[in-house]
C-alpha cells in the first residue's frame, strides 16, 4: 500500500503543480478569460489517462492467462523505463519548469483558445498517461485480493492535490528540490521491484526462460500473507522464491540507477543548496491569489 501511496503522491503532485504554475500565472497576468480553456484541456487529458486506465484493467481480463502476462511483463517493463526517464528528466529540469510552462502559455494565449486547450491536455497529459501505466502495472505486481493498493493510490493522489493547493494558496513552504530527489529515489526501489515482477510474467508466458530456476526459496520463513511479508510486498514488491533472472534484473537496474540518480549533481550549487524563488510555495508572500 505504501509504494502504491508514493506512487500516487508523487504523481499526482508532478501533474498537480504543472496545473497550478498555469493557473497561477493566467491570474497573476489578468487573464482569467483563458481559464476555462486550460481547465477544459486538463479535463480531457484526465478522463484519456482514466480512461487509459480502465482499458489496461478491463481489456487485459478477456485475454488467456499466458497472454495476460505477455501485457503485463511487457507493460511493467515500459512502465519501468517511462517512470525512471521521468525521475531523472524532472531533477534535472524541476527549476525551468515554471519557465518553460510560461513560455508555452504565452504562445497559446496568442494563438486562441485552441492552443490553450491543446497546451493544457499536452503539460497534464503525459503525466497523465505515465501515470496510468505506471500505477497499473503497481498495482498489478503488488495486488493481493484486497482494494488496498486501490486505496493507497488514492490516498496519495489526494494528499498531492492538497499539498498542491496549499502551495497556491501559499500556505506551505517546502523544498521541492530535495522532495523530488527523496521521492525519486524511493520511486527507483519501487521500479525495481515492478521490472522484477514483470520479468516473471514474461517467464510465466513461456517468453523468458528460467522459471523454475530460483534463486533461492524462503516461503517457509517469510509467510507472504504475515503482516511483515504484506509490508514487504506493498513497499518492494518483495517475493519470497525469485527466479535467478528475477535477482539478477532487479540489482543490475537498482545498483546503478539509484546510484546515478543520487549522485551530487542536477540540483546541486555550489554550497550544496538549491534557490527555488520561482517554484509554487517557495515564497508564501508572492503566491498568487485566485
Amino acid at each position: 500500500m505504501f509504494s502504491n501511496y508514493l506512487i500516487g503522491l508523487r504523481e499526482g503532485l508532478e501533474a498537480s503543480l504543472v496545473v497550478c504554475i498555469l493557473i497561477a500565472y493566467l491570474v497573476k497576468t489578468g487573464r482569467r478569460d483563458a481559464l476555462k480553456p486550460i481547465w477544459a484541456g486538463i479535463g480531457v487529458a484526465i478522463a484519456i489517462a482514466f480512461g487509459f486506465g480502465c482499458a489496461l484493467e478491463f481489456g487485459s481480463q478477456e485475454l488467456t492467462f499466458k497472454a495476460q502476462e505477455a501485457l503485463g511483463g511487457s507493460l511493467s517493463i515500459l512502465a519501468v523505463v517511462l517512470v525512471t526517464w521521468m525521475v531523472f528528466w524532472m531533477r534535472r529540469t524541476a527549476r525551468h519548469l515554471k519557465a518553460e510552462l510560461h513560455g508555452r502559455l504565452d504562445a497559446a494565449l496568442a494563438m486562441g483558445t485552441g492552443a490553450l486547450v491543446a497546451t493544457a491536455f499536452l503539460a497534464v497529459g503525459r503525466e497523465g498517461l505515465e501515470t496510468a501505466l505506471f500505477l497499473w502495472a503497481s498495482v498489478h505486481a503488488a495486488s493481493d485480493g484486497t482494494p488496498r493498493p486501490l486505496i493507497g493510490v488514492a490516498l496519495g493522489l489526494a494528499t498531492a492535490v492538497l499539498l498542491s493547493w496549499l502551495f497556491y494558496r501559499g500556505a506551505l513552504r517546502i523544498n521541492l528540490a530535495k522532495f523530488f530527489t527523496w521521492t525519486g529515489g524511493m520511486l527507483v526501489v519501487v521500479a525495481a521491484g515492478v521490472l522484477a515482477y514483470g520479468v516473471h510474467d514474461l517467464q510465466e508466458a513461456d517468453l523468458v526462460p528460467g522459471l523454475t530456476n530460483l534463486a533461492f526459496d524462503i516461503s517457509n520463513t517469510v509467510d507472504p500473507s504475515s503482516w511483515y511479508g504484506t509490508l514487504l510486498k506493498g513497499v518492494f514488491n518483495f517475493q519470497p522464491d525469485p527466479t535467478v533472472l528475477q535477482v539478477t534484473v532487479w540489482l543490475l537496474y537498482l545498483v546503478p540507477t539509484l546510484a546515478l540518480f543520487l549522485a551530487p549533481v542536477g540540483f546541486a550549487s555550489g554550497k550544496g543548496k538549491v534557490k527555488q524563488p520561482d517554484e509554487p510555495g517557495s515564497r508564501p508572500s508572492e503566491a498568487p491569489q485566485a
